[in-house]
């Protein structure tokens, strides 16, 4: 989660589907190939170009959050790129590290990605920034599309995010809920994390309503939420009765992995003739949890979900999903309706044209860093607004400088499924700023 202290100044700027199946013949003249130092991949149209090395680390088997997908999405994404000859004929060579979920872990692993040679860190998750970024930062090594999970991630010269992090998603819930929600009930963390979110959302109820959210704190680590529960029903549902505004109350809850098992205590309240709708943000509730929850006979059935991204059915995933498709092999940990999934290739996407825009013999941290400070503009084929990390593309807002993307998605829950309630993506630039002015 993103911070409010005082944070460094950005540093200025100084498809088709490839066939998974080969000939025998051909994948041994490849191999041969390699195995004799010509660096040819296969694919590639000749010549010999230094690989491209990549860390992306994540919290893997830990009893808290677990992003195994982004790694695997990772390697999935370099067989496929080297089928084609590489990244402009780069071979893309992946190093995977289990952060552990620990600062520790988060430590251990930038301190291998400047051991190991890395030319950068990418799709990549961890919300102990202060352990990672400091190692990445002496050896020069940028950190590209993290989860957005850490204020480092928005602060550091060295960092490209590709999403507007948690302070995007709460201040875009805002306004998702302002036009449909009488009353609203923030359940967050008991965590000085936590006390910034009632801020975010309430600027962002604020560009529809004159109303502020009740905010309701809970434990982020507790196997039962009745209690907060309660309290959040019955001040989102007060006076529904006499009003005649018939709008629903809404209650809102961004407590991680947490909030499953709040939504859990919360539908076993007792029933009662009080109109009350759910609803969250992505990271706290994705399209796998309403699955394993029950779909369409869940909890989270008719919720409101704000997102970085399109939702999973969109038809901008397909390419996406036909490189899972080929190259997963049937990795399970790779679900394509996951964020931090979706976020690896997007964080690929963009190092992709990194250094097919650098089309050079060497890639290196530094060629990186100035290509991306430079203004290498990066399309993502509509999965989110154009990509640009020039001083004057980002927010520069204290606690979240380094901000170019701006937009969300405002998602329900229909028939099990995430769906998109509107199209297009919805800018809160201005929301955000008025939360931090």
């Amino acid at each position: 989660m993103t911070g409010w202290r005082r944070s460094s100044s950005p540093r200025p700027s100084s498809t088709a589907r490839v066939r998974a199946v080969r000939t025998s013949t051909a994948a041994a003249a490849a191999g041969a190939l390699l195995a004799t130092g010509c660096g040819i991949l296969p694919g590639a149209t000749g010549g010999s170009r230094e690989p491209v090395k990549v860390m992306t680390f994540a919290p893997q088997d830990t009893r808290a959050t677990n992003m195994p997908g982004m790694p695997a999405m990772a390697k999935a994404y370099a067989r496929w790129v080297n089928t084609q000859g590489g990244i402009d004929g780069h071979e893309l060579r992946i190093i995977s590290c289990n952060e552990q979920n620990t600062s520790i872990g988060a430590a251990a692993c930038a301190r291998r990605a400047v051991k190991e040679g890395v030319d950068a860190v990418v799709g990549s998750y961890s919300q102990h920034g202060d352990a990672f970024m400091a190692p990445l930062e002496a050896a020069g090594i940028p950190f590209i599309g993290g989860y957005g999970i850490s204020e480092e991630e928005f602060t550091s010269y060295l960092s490209y995010p590709v999403n507007g992090g948690q302070a995007a998603l709460l201040a875009g819930n805002g306004i998702q809920l302002s036009g449909v929600c009488r009353r609203v009930s923030l359940v967050r963390p008991n965590t000085l994390a936590g006390d910034e979110l009632p801020q975010l959302l309430n600027s962002g109820l604020k560009v529809g309503s004159d109303r502020e959210s009740t905010d309701i704190l809970a434990a982020d680590d507790a196997t039962d939420y009745t209690s907060p529960a309660t309290t959040a029903r019955d001040k989102a549902g007060a006076g529904s009765a006499t009003s005649s505004d018939k709008r629903p109350g809404c209650v809102t809850a961004a407590l991680g992995e947490r909030t499953a098992t709040f939504f859990d205590s919360f539908r076993r309240l007792p029933e009662d003739d009080r109109k009350i709708r759910i609803s969250s943000v992505v990271g706290s509730v994705g399209q796998p949890l309403i699955d394993s929850t029950g779909g369409r006979n869940g909890p989270f059935e008719g919720a409101f979900i704000t997102g970085w991204y399109p939702d999973a059915g969109d038809a901008r995933w397909s390419e996406m999903e036909k490189v899972i498709n080929a190259h997963a092999f049937g990795d399970n940990r790779i679900d394509p309706a996951d964020a931090g999934v979706q976020t690896t290739w997007i964080a690929y996407t963009a190092l992709k044209t990194v250094v097919q825009s650098l089309d050079s013999d060497q890639v290196s941290p530094g060629k990186i860093s100035h290509a991306l400070d430079g203004g290498v503009r990066v399309t993502t084929g509509g999965l989110t607004p154009t990509l640009r990390w020039n001083y004057e593309d980002m927010l520069g807002t204290p606690g979240y400088p380094r901000i170019v993307n701006r937009g969300v998605t405002f998602q329900v829950v229909r028939e099990g499924r995430l769906v998109a309630q509107k199209r297009g993506f919805v800018d809160v630039s201005q929301t955000l700023e008025t939360a931090v002015s």
